[in-house]
């Protein structure tokens, strides 16, 4: 069934549709949340809170979707997850009162949860199997330029039409573009029989046994506490320069070194990365941010190095989020299970904004570093643990890395 699609061109219509999909959503508040408090006179905190809730949604449904990519394929889900961002978008941009603001965001939660990361990576696993991982890699590449085009554009917009017109531009963007190329580019697939209630369907691997129950938490927990560090930087890094003693200017052109730092990471990953097993991919990108946060904390002088550090991190977790499960745990039901796995971290994710704004509060800049660091410190004990778990299901090298 995959070879009625060219595979350049499902990677090519998933990264690009990444890009968007990221960015009139999760990306959007950064730039739009400004404008909207001033505009309509709601409290900052509510206006951000709009991505809270569209994130705990997101995790609600996560596991649904996972099931329904493993029994339908990736194409209907994506086609809806596009139907789903234009209308609560639509919504955004037509509020005038806060609970349809709220609701826009709800619906966009909805979309988000069948749109984002898991969701393409489970589409990509259900289509290629254990040949997914190189296409996985090249669609965090294309997406590792969201906010990088997003921003500006949404910036250009919001001044050109107004924050509600942005809204609808996107919106129209979904319905009129993206939603065509997933019709058109993405291979309809054979349904399946609804997924057991296991990970894989082959001897050896049920995860009643303690082996494979301990695999799956561990993998939830590494992948929980990085988008925890994650989120907290994405949303507070500005804040955390500028309390530190950096103009906003620099705060600026500091934070834009994490993209292409992100992109490099991920063509290093494309290159090089197929030779070897993910949970390296995955240890490689906890101590990269480690060790980026290190350097914020020892010379804000070279906090250039310690951004490009943590960039290069972040972009390599980005791989291991959709590798390392397939590799741990084949390709049967893996889009389920990539349901299941998103479930802990968009919840953490969901609360990270308001537990980083806390923290900056009372620890100060350099005390949510230190935070941050032990966070991450944490989480490299985490997946040091899953290194023999890995060796349990094959070889360390070559594990099924193959496209």
């Amino acid at each position: 069934m995959p070879a009625t699609r060219s595979r350049a061109a499902v990677v090519g219509v998933i990264g690009l549709t990444q890009i968007f999909a990221w960015g009139s959503s999760y990306y959007l508040p950064a730039v739009l949340a400004g404008p909207i408090a001033a505009d309509t006179g709601w409290a900052p905190a509510w206006v951000l809170g709009g991505l809270s809730l569209g994130l705990a949604v997101a995790g609600l449904v996560s596991p649904w979707v996972g099931r329904e990519i493993e029994r339908l394929g990736g194409r209907p889900v994506l086609v809806a997850s596009a139907l789903l961002l234009a209308t609560g978008l639509v919504l955004l941009g037509l509020a005038h009162r806060l609970v349809t603001y709220e609701l826009g965001w709800l619906v966009l939660g909805l979309g988000m949860g069948s749109g984002l990361y898991d969701p393409a990576f489970a589409a990509l696993g259900r289509t290629y199997g254990e040949e997914a991982r190189g296409p996985i890699t090249a669609v965090t590449l294309y997406a590792g330029f969201a906010s990088t085009i997003c921003w500006p554009l949404t910036a250009l917009m919001a001044a050109r039409f107004g924050w509600r017109g942005a809204c609808f531009v996107y919106a129209a963007v979904h319905l009129l573009v993206l939603l065509p190329l997933y019709v058109l580019a993405l291979p309809r697939e054979e349904r399946r029989a609804a997924p057991p209630a296991r990970l894989r369907a082959e001897p050896g691997t049920d995860p009643t046994s303690l082996p494979d129950r301990l695999a799956f938490a561990l993998t939830a927990l590494t992948f929980t506490l990085a988008v925890v560090t994650m989120t907290v930087v994405a949303v507070h890094l500005l804040a955390i320069l500028e309390a530190s003693g950096v103009g906003a200017g620099a705060a600026v052109a500091l934070g834009a070194i994490i993209g292409p730092s992100q992109v490099a990471a991920r063509l290093i990953e494309i290159l090089f990365g197929r030779r070897y097993h993910p949970i390296w991919t995955m240890l490689g990108a906890t101590l990269l941010v480690a060790a980026g946060i290190g350097v914020l904390l020892a010379d804000l002088r070279i906090a250039w190095l310690g951004l490009m550090l943590y960039g290069a991190g972040n972009g390599l977790r980005s791989v291991a989020r959709g590798t390392l499960p397939l590799a741990l745990f084949g390709p049967h039901g893996y889009a389920a299970l990539m349901g299941r796995l998103a479930l802990p971290a968009l919840f953490a994710q969901a609360a990270s904004p308001s537990m980083g704004q806390a923290l900056l509060a009372v620890a100060g800049p350099r005390g949510t570093l230190v935070v941050l660091g032990g966070v991450t410190i944490a989480n490299l004990a985490v997946a040091a643990c899953l290194l023999p778990l890995a060796a349990r299901r094959g070889a360390m090298r070559g594990a099924p890395s193959r496209g």
